[in-house]
């Protein structure tokens, strides 16, 4: 008699719930940018200076960070210069590409954070997208995160801020 077929109901759950946080996230975000009266957004055209990105368990000091985006004019930029990443990796498992989002409130007022982070290859072009959040961020406050790219990448991806939106925490 044949040995049983594996199950794959682990991967399944595990994609799923993983899809069904990416769908939450991005409605989270579009019900707040439309019923914020003073949203913040800016983009970011450059990319991490890493050359390669770690293995999953390297340091993430080891991992050089991306600056945040030059000032540009008006509080679009002051937005984007909350934000900076760290850790640029690529899971030596599942080759699924990440990154630590670090969030600082630069601004005076209590913020709530969503900082989309696309993840490319050598030549520029986007493999995944992921999204990091931080809710009612006191002024001067910090929040780390993660954003999580789903899908397979090669090990020398790169991690690029895409849009940073900040708008007050009604608490």
């Amino acid at each position: 008699m044949p040995p049983p077929k594996k199950s794959k109901t682990g991967l399944i759950v595990t994609l799923s719930v993983l899809g069904g946080l990416v769908l939450l996230g991005g409605c989270g975000a579009l019900v707040a940018t439309v019923s914020s009266g003073s949203t913040h957004e800016s983009s970011a055209t450059g990319e991490s200076p890493a050359d390669a990105a770690p293995e999953k368990n390297a340091p993430a000091e080891n991992a050089p960070a991306e600056k945040p985006a030059e000032k540009e004019k008006g509080a679009d930029a002051s937005a984007e210069s909350d934000v900076k990443l760290t850790g640029c990796e690529v899971n030596s498992v599942t080759k699924w590409p990440s990154v630590t989002v670090e969030i600082e409130n630069h601004s005076d007022a209590q913020s709530n954070y969503i900082v989309s982070v696309e993840f490319v290859d050598g030549s520029g072009t986007r493999l995944a997208e992921g999204i990091a959040a931080a809710n009612n961020l006191a002024a001067g406050q910090k929040s780390e995160q993660k954003a999580q790219g789903i899908g397979e990448a090669p090990a020398d991806t790169k991690c690029k801020v895409s849009k940073v939106t900040r708008y007050p925490s009604g608490g």
